[in-house]
């Protein structure tokens, strides 16, 4: 399986570019259709583009459903989403291995779009699913090019008139556990191989707009300039001395320039600040206060600033039952917060949901560098199978 997929949407650097809707995109759900066929599944595509895969009848409900995402960040690395994806076919086999009779409904899921990297908003599927995301809102998101997601969704051959909340496909669901890449070093310098979430850090996505006015590099004075990219670049370094001082993360990762020309002064500059934190009001505190060095620069600078918040994620503390039960049953594993969000966090309101982490030696994440050792990942495919075999065959 992971031969098969790790050509998909590979760039030349050793990273991926697997974003939601495009023809990579098409191929990774052949892929997961595949397998499922494979398997003898029942496979469909849900009103929101996530894919499943059934051994078993749903309907029955208090299934036990695993999986994770298969598209990437800009570059990303190969392990974060298809880890959790892969580990959950071969989960399935391991279970048939062993001879296991479920007594419940089993499920392999790929939530669709959950890194956000086309359209800015991450965990759209799951978000949709669960009544998070409005349907208005999400078919007018646009990416870079200015294609919808509505359009995206047309020319993959899915309807996006029909995307929105799935209440009774939720309650069909007993228990969603989800295999993952650590995306950090708590599992290398615990000399641990497997994991087990506790809670994931309340985070969300900003946009700032800095509007100054275009001028020429050449001919205007630096006194006369309304430079848009000054307030920027101050606010990107008080952010990072804010998050620094409050013990947690801001991060602007993407920036657009208008008119982005070498010899002219920019006219408009959006950055986007990704900002997560341990509580909720350490993380409203750190982005009301770079909302204000934002703007206090922006009066210095002739320049308007106007922040839009795109997404927000609670603080998600997994269900403590099965957050229990997993780390007893896998000999007291270690157990772990984290500051990346989830599709098990996303879905933690709505259905009891676990988290299991296999050791990255390189604690680097959304890059080519993430890695897991060929030995960690079969330890996580046994913990995961142990798991489930535990939920299902009661």
């Amino acid at each position: 399986m992971w031969a098969d997929l790790g050509p998909i949407g590979r760039d030349a650097a050793g990273g991926y570019r697997r974003f939601a809707w495009t023809a990579v995109d098409a191929q990774l759900r052949d892929w997961f259709r595949a397998e499922a066929a494979a398997r003898g599944l029942t496979y469909e595509v849900d009103r929101n583009g996530n894919q499943w895969a059934w051994l078993g009848d749903p309907a029955r409900g208090d299934a036990v459903v695993t999986g994770s995402h298969l598209d990437s960040v800009p570059g990303g690395g190969a392990f974060d989403g298809p880890l959790g994806v892969v580990s959950a076919f071969a989960a399935l086999d391991e279970l048939r291995a062993r001879g296991a009779r479920p007594r419940r409904p089993l499920g392999v899921v790929a939530f669709s779009d959950e890194e956000g990297a086309r359209f800015g908003v991450a965990c759209v599927g799951s978000r949709l699913a669960c009544g998070l995301l409005d349907p208005e809102r999400a078919r007018a998101l646009r990416d870079p090019e200015g294609v919808t997601l509505a359009a995206a969704m047309e020319r993959a051959g899915h309807d996006p008139a029909g995307i929105g909340p799935d209440p009774e496909r939720l309650t069909r669901i007993g228990a969603f556990v989800e295999c993952h890449i650590e995306q950090g070093r708590g599992l290398v310098d615990l000399g641990r191989p497997v994991g087990v979430g506790s809670v994931i850090w309340p985070h969300g996505r900003w946009r700032f707009d800095f509007a100054g006015e275009a001028n020429h590099a050449g001919t205007t004075r630096l006194a006369d300039r309304r430079d848009p990219m000054l307030t920027y670049a101050h606010t990107v370094l008080a952010a990072r001395k804010r998050a620094r001082l409050a013990g947690a993360l801001a991060t602007f990762g993407r920036v657009a320039v208008e008119p982005n020309g070498v010899n002219a002064v920019p006219s408009l500059v959006s950055g986007w600040l990704d900002s997560r934190a341990a509580d909720a009001d350490t993380l409203a505190e750190l982005v009301a206060g770079i909302e204000r060095t934002a703007a206090e620069r922006g009066t210095r600078d002739g320049v308007d600033v106007t922040v839009t918040r795109e997404s927000h994620t609670a603080a998600v503390a997994f269900d403590a039952r099965l957050r229990d039960r997993a780390a007893t049953l896998l000999g007291g594993a270690p157990v772990l917060p984290t500051g990346a969000g989830h599709d098990a966090g996303i879905l933690s309101d709505a259905v009891p949901t676990a988290m299991l982490y296999v050791r990255n030696p390189t604690g680097v994440s959304h890059a080519p560098a993430e890695h897991a050792d060929e030995s960690d990942c079969r330890a996580g495919i046994a913990a995961l199978t142990d798991v489930l075999e535990d939920l299902v065959c009661p």
